[in-house]
């Protein structure tokens, strides 16, 4: 039987309704959130239940099976760098390069930094020590400085792997995860700025009042040397690089380039920085690495479920052929890079959580990249470059990391919300005119 168009529309909009259901108002975990809705659409669009089991099955192995390593590598680069300290080091070297003068750029430079490998929620906790003592010393109000360090760590963690929004969409949509990397990172740092930009108008209005309840941290003891702090970050983003613009193809018979080359894989590089990172301390012992390592896989499983129930709930929708009927009615094409953004946007805003925004977003939208003129290799590229973007916006009451920043930094809901959210709405717009430019130039 042959289903009409407006039935499976009807179908899929259910589908997300239930995700923002379930997550805001239930506080359901995102992985049973999204295989509910995979559930739903399914059987909704008249498919067999055994084969509705079998899909989501197979779409959650084959996201395991490019991104598994990616996500549990990345984690545990971040959890090994934050128990170093190598955080707390990049973050004084930087501040000492841009001087007290220029505190907020530091903040937000080291927010960028750190958030490379570490998620936005865990680097901004911290760094909150730091931030508070550092704004103190510089005269700057802690508004500004805490929102100049939430939108750098959340500027990276938007746009790029190995972080799991920008992981999955890549896999969905099949872009490469290395030139991900690059172009994601270079992407948000017109958005890193104007967040800082607002964060010190608007911020510098406002008059904050430390709490005695807000937390503090001690100095880390027996930190790294500079250089070892930043080569785990360094060094994966250069192999990464050079596999981007160096190809077997436009070398051959240089056997050796291939050996080289396979360093820049994603995998390889992410294993590079957690390996440095073992020289970031000294005498290290069993019990403290195994927890550690423990630790890590623990916090990656947490991810990878997401992840994997992403895929399922993508793979149901392509078995709904819902993308082809939106193909033969709807021409999307004028719409490129824009219907992913506004889309992801909506989600992003409705549910509060970027990671599942992009996702679910990525799951509609791969069925319709050609109809959207972005079935290309670069095509791919924008497209989630664009989700990245739309999953900036905007940030607020329903965003776990919105009340992290809020008791981190003792600052009240009404501040929030004319100073961080609207940086974030800011950041999504300036990001996606930037791969709209982008999208002309590459």
């Amino acid at each position: 039987m042959t289903l009409s168009f407006l039935y499976l529309l009807t179908c899929l909009i259910a589908g997300i309704a239930l995700i923002v259901l379930l997550t805001t108002r239930y506080k359901v975990p995102a992985f049973f959130a999204l295989i509910l809705s995979g559930l739903l659409v399914g059987l909704g669009a008249h498919l067999p239940l055994a084969e509705v089991i079998g899909t989501l099955k197979d779409g959650f192995g084959t996201i395991l099976k490019s991104l598994g390593l990616i996500i549990v590598l990345g984690t545990t680069l971040g959890v090994l760098l934050e128990y170093t300290g190598s955080t707390a080091v990049m973050a004084g070297y930087i501040l000492k390069r841009t001087g007290e003068k220029h505190a907020t750029w530091a903040m937000s430079i080291t927010g960028f930094i750190v958030g490379l490998p570490i998620f936005c929620d865990s680097g901004f906790i911290v760094l909150s020590g730091l931030n508070k003592n550092l704004a103190k010393r510089a005269g700057v109000p802690l508004t500004v400085m805490s929102v100049s360090l939430a939108t750098g760590l959340y500027a990276i963690h938007c746009m790029a792997p190995p972080h799991p929004g920008s992981s999955a969409a890549a896999g969905i949509i099949g872009a490469d995860i290395g030139r991900l990397m690059l172009y994601g990172a270079a992407i948000a740092i017109p958005g890193m700025i104007v967040g800082n930009l607002w964060a010190k108008y608007a911020g510098n209005k406002i008059i904050h009042i430390q709490s005695e309840h807000e937390i503090t941290y001690g100095v880390i003891e027996n930190k790294p040397s500079v250089i070892k702090a930043f080569l785990p970050i360094i060094v994966p983003l250069l192999l990464i690089a050079l596999k981007s613009f160096f190809t077997i193809e436009t070398h051959p018979g240089y056997r050796w380039l291939s050996v080289f080359l396979s360093l820049g894989d994603p995998v390889t590089a992410l294993m590079t920085g957690v390996l440095l990172t073992f020289n970031c301390k000294r005498n290290w012992t069993k019990s403290e690495l195994g927890k550690l390592l423990q630790d890590a896989s623990e916090k990656a499983g947490g991810i990878l479920i997401i992840i994997g129930a992403g895929g399922a709930f993508g793979a149901i929708l392509a078995a709904t052929k819902i993308g082809a009927h939106f193909s033969e009615i709807l021409n999307l094409g004028y719409l490129g890079i824009f219907f992913p953004f506004l889309l992801t946007f909506v989600l992003k805003t409705a549910q509060g959580s970027s990671t599942v925004a992009i996702i679910t977003a990525a799951s509609i939208v791969q069925p319709l990249l050609a109809n959207l003129g972005l079935g290309t290799e670069t095509g791919k590229l924008l497209c989630v470059l664009a989700m990245g973007a739309g999953s900036m916006m905007i940030s607020h009451a329903n965003d776990a990391y919105f009340w992290v920043i809020a008791k981190f930094s003792g600052l009240e809901m009404k501040t929030m919300l004319r100073v961080y959210s609207v940086a974030t709405l800011l950041m999504g717009l300036t990001s996606i005119i930037m791969v709209y430019i982008l999208s002309k130039i590459i």
